[in-house]
């Protein structure tokens, strides 16, 4: 990187961690230190929670998806305003009542203790890997491609938010993500009025994006029904409806967000807003990665994007063989090129079987350059068999490093590491809140003073923020971190889910009920992961849900005639 892009990035980070540490300054108590005293407007509790979910994976994986697979992952989203509306009317109003530090203090109101145990310690396990990925994601990409030590990168990251995260708690939190996704999108807006701009002069923008369209970029919604179809309109509304709820409602990185709020109307103002803005936010920032993939079709895209993987193999017995197949590569490109040309000129005179035809040859013509493509990560694994095949999550970057303009580098880089540490400073502040309120004090340590709870607060952030940096150097190779995170969400979401659900609506089961059909329900849905069913992950969210909700239904007529006989 120039200078410039140094200096930006530097002062970047050296703001977010002054800010933080002031903003956050004066929590005297573990209501200060957690929930901010309560004192938080919806605008900030808005961009909080915007900007918890929104991590650097959003930002670098998902126009790599987009380029790749076009825009279909935005149907991810569909179910997400129906959650809001749910949650506002539901969970909110409750949890304010209870005046609640986490969301996992009402079921044991509700039902027991081990009930609510099992919901925290589920929380922390799948919190505590993710927070090791929203590390890992930027660290990993920028280690890549630029060189840099990989450890190092994670324990940069991960030590700044753990300075701000753990000096200032909540506030601090709340604070610094608002402007860190100020600073994210105001990156990713310029990226793409670039890429835009750095598209040849005589493809307009209109031009570009019927491109993208007529070569499956755009491909927005799929109303398809298939089990095994990752994104379609189905699972998105049905399966993003049950991991919104389950994410909003039950997850503290998010419920802690608006447990800030100065009331229940601020909280429920900031959930909407959410619902309201985020769909049209994912679909510009996978939007962003479809202008990529068209401005490749005019410049000669990397055979692969993974540089550090390219280089291994050029430096090896087989640098001749791939050299071959990047000159194939090329001739493939400037053969599709001219037809991409042929297809602009075809669009313009609006000649439907000219279009047809064009468009035949252009998708003939990228799927020769897909084979080369192909060939070439064949040749690499031999090389190497451990290698990372898919390079989805270098894309974006590697456009940024190789064509933006000095200074727009450094704002986009800004941009990762912001977005990175907004999502992780949340996890480690709900981590300590759990860990905190839901264990330590409530297992271990019941008649503590506040001073002591405030000081053990600060120490799990530390604890969870070291334990994140180690996860992330532990783990590699994942593919494309956005499916990774979600995956990964979805594995524990529905149970947790399922859980809450029966504490509201089903009012006649008992915790032993529901703790055993939770305790089966994750079983099974852990099951089908591992075991390779062939459905989509999205719909284990449903499986986990309704599962607990059945089998606690189920059993607790049985447990109820025990107690009675």
């Amino acid at each position: 990187m120039h200078t410039l892009d140094w200096i930006i990035l530097s002062a970047s980070l050296i703001f977010i961690v002054v800010y933080g540490i002031w903003k956050g300054r004066g929590s005297k108590n573990i209501q200060g230190y957690l929930l901010a005293n309560k004192s938080l407007n919806w605008y900030t509790i808005a961009l909080s929670i915007m900007a918890t979910q929104a991590s650097a994976i959003t930002f670098l994986s998902a126009p790599g998806q987009a380029y790749v697979d076009g825009m279909r992952f935005v149907q991810y989203y569909f179910g997400l305003p129906i959650a809001m509306v749910v949650l506002s009317v539901t969970a909110v109003p409750i949890f304010h009542r209870l005046n609640v530090y986490t969301a996992y203090e009402y079921l044991e109101n509700r039902f027991d203790m081990k009930t609510r145990g099992l919901a925290a310690i589920l929380f922390l396990i799948q919190r505590g890997l993710a927070a090791g990925l929203t590390i890992l994601a930027p660290a990993l990409i920028l280690s890549i491609i630029f060189g840099w030590n990989l450890t190092y990168t994670n324990f940069i990251i991960g030590a700044l938010v753990i300075v701000y995260t753990a000096s200032g708690g909540t506030k601090a939190v709340n604070f610094t993500n608002f402007h860190q996704l100020l600073i994210a999108l105001g990156g990713m807006v310029c990226a793409f009025f670039m890429v835009v701009h750095l598209l040849p002069a005589d493809v307009s923008f209109l031009d570009a994006v019927k491109i993208s369209g007529k070569m499956g970029r755009l491909n927005v919604i799929d109303f398809a029904f298939d089990l095994n179809n990752k994104y379609n309109i189905w699972s998105g509304i049905l399966g993003g409806t049950f991991l919104a709820l389950s994410y909003f409602g039950t997850d503290q990185s998010q419920v802690q967000r608006y447990l800030t709020g100065k009331s229940i109307a601020q909280s429920r103002v900031a959930l909407i807003f959410n619902g309201l803005v985020k769909i049209p936010m994912q679909f510009f920032i996978l939007f962003v990665g479809a202008m990529v993939f068209v401005f490749y079709q005019f410049e000669r895209p990397p055979i692969f994007f993974n540089s550090y993987e390219t280089g291994k193999i050029k430096s090896s017995a087989y640098s001749t063989q791939f050299t071959e197949l990047e000159k194939e590569h090329q001739s493939a490109h400037e053969l599709k090129e001219r037809q991409v040309r042929q297809l602009v000129e075809a669009l313009r005179n609006g000649n439907a079987e000219e279009i047809e035809s064009k468009e035949s040859e252009v998708k003939t013509a990228q799927e020769d350059m897909n084979k080369i493509r192909e060939e070439a990560i064949t040749l690499m694994k031999t090389n190497d068999p451990g290698m990372d095949s898919r390079d989805i999550n270098y894309i974006f970057l590697t456009f940024v490093t190789d064509y933006l303009p000095v200074g727009i580098v450094g704002l986009v880089i800004a941009m990762v590491f912001a977005a990175s540490m907004s999502s992780t400073s949340s996890e480690l502040n709900a981590l300590a809140s759990t860990s905190i309120v839901d264990i330590y004090k409530r297992l271990i340590r019941k008649e503590g003073s506040e001073q002591h709870y405030l000081i053990a607060s600060k120490l799990a952030t530390v604890f969870w923020g070291l334990f994140a940096i180690w996860f992330a150097n532990f783990v590699s190779g994942l593919g494309s971190l956005i499916e990774a995170v979600n995956i990964l969400g979805s594995l524990f979401y529905g149970t947790i889910l399922g859980i809450f659900l029966t504490a509201f609506y089903f009012k006649s089961i008992r915790g032993s009920a529901t703790f055993f059909a939770a305790v089966i329900g994750e079983i099974v849905v852990l099951s089908c992961y591992f075991f390779k069913v062939p459905i989509s992950f999205l719909w284990y969210n449903i499986i986990g849900c309704v599962l607990v909700i059945l089998l606690a239904y189920l059993i607790n007529p049985f447990l109820d005639a025990r107690r009675v006989a």
